[in-house]
């Protein structure tokens, strides 16, 4: 999905600008670092999605209300193990990060931890949480609900966010396995990305009322938000190629990110009042780490674990293959290229980096465009 057309941006300086903007609208300096680190971690993962072009989107939240830029972290439960935060509507990246800590902290004394959160907003992408635990030598696990997206199997009216898994540990190689992946068939933020790049969808992603695939991304985005449009889960439609499996994935993923905090669900997710008007999303995540060591010693988990890598990788592969990949080995590629290359702005997203910019004032940035 990269575009190898569009100009480029040096990473540190569309790092310096993304906290720049974040600081002008409020948040703190040291939070706006841990926003913009995520948020330049996706682009340089090639996560198109959720890096640079999400920016506008919490530009605009913290300028409408929806969420708050200074971030109030409270602890409303903890035990030796376990912990239940309330993010108070504040930046997601920032909740996110301080729980997957707690989380890590319990596991290094008591072998495993886990950190419900409620009442937080979109927190970027989902590995980035996982990754922490992994480079503390750990297993991670990270998990979050989404306004409504996905249809259960049968419907058409969408219901569960994306609801993303990400799982990562480290291996005796230079790429660690991290897994991060929607439990619909792709995610919401594809789709933005299609509709910047005036390109057609992949049919069988998205159904309409009738049960109709749709291609044209802008349709599919106006849909999700009128409730005319819906992504179907892993497996996609029905039951014959498993629909039914991503369904139950992305439910579980609700449960644990909404059940355990007493926090809000499905349809609550909307960012929307009964009367239409705006209010906070009120997301849910859910962390959870195993420290290794209290199983086997690391050494031993990252010689298994590579081994099962690398006999995956030598499977024989099908006609016309060249390359067998396990997870992240794709992103972690595209880390090392784009923080060479730099990362590539889009025409639409060209512009609202100008409109940023203008409304704030900013200066000192020569971008190429």
């Amino acid at each position: 999905m990269i575009d190898k057309t569009a100009p480029r941006v040096a990473v540190n300086e569309l790092y310096r600008f993304m906290h720049e903007v974040l600081t002008r609208v409020g948040v703190p300096e040291e939070d706006a670092t841990v926003c913009a680190d995520v948020l330049i971690t996706s682009d340089l993962r090639g996560i198109e999605s959720h890096g640079i072009q999400r920016l506008k989107m919490y530009y605009d939240r913290i300028r409408n209300g929806q969420q708050q830029a200074v971030t109030q972290f409270e602890i409303v439960r903890e035990g030796p193990t376990t912990a239940v935060v309330d993010g108070n509507h504040g930046m997601g990246m920032v909740i996110g990060k301080r729980s997957m800590q707690m989380a890590i902290d319990k596991a290094r004394v008591y072998g495993m931890g886990s950190v419900a959160v409620r009442n937080s907003t979109h927190f970027g992408i989902d590995g980035y949480y996982a990754r922490m635990a992994l480079e503390a030598g750990m297993i991670g696990m990270s998990f979050t609900n989404a306004r409504p997206s996905i249809a259960p199997t049968f419907s058409v009216q969408p219901k569960l966010g994306t609801n993303p898994i990400a799982f990562g540990c480290p291996t005796d190689e230079e790429c660690p396995f991290l897994y991060d992946a929607a439990t619909s068939i792709t995610q919401r933020g594809k789709f933005e990305v299609y509709e910047r790049t005036n390109k057609p969808c992949v049919p069988g992603w998205v159904t309409d009322q009738q049960g109709n695939p749709m291609t044209d991304a802008h349709e599919v985005l106006v849909g999700l938000t009128k409730d005319t449009a819906a992504l179907l889960p892993l497996g996609g439609a029905g039951e014959d190629l498993g629909g039914y499996k991503g369904y139950g994935l992305a439910t579980i993923v609700e449960i644990l990110s909404a059940s355990l905090q007493t926090g809000q669900f499905l349809n609550n997710l909307l960012g929307f009042d009964p009367q239409g008007g705006k209010r906070p999303f009120m997301l849910g995540h859910f962390f959870m780490t195993i420290n290794i060591e209290s199983f086997v010693a690391l050494n031993e988990f990252k010689a298994t674990t590579g081994g099962i890598l690398r006999e995956l990788r030598a499977a024989r592969k099908a006609p016309g293959a060249t390359r067998i990949y396990t997870a992240g080995e794709k992103e972690f590629e595209n880390e090392k290229r784009i923080r060479g290359e730099g990362v590539p702005i889009v025409p639409t997203l060209q512009a609202e980096m100008k409109t940023i910019i203008s409304e704030l004032g900013l200066t000192g940035y020569n971008f190429p465009f």
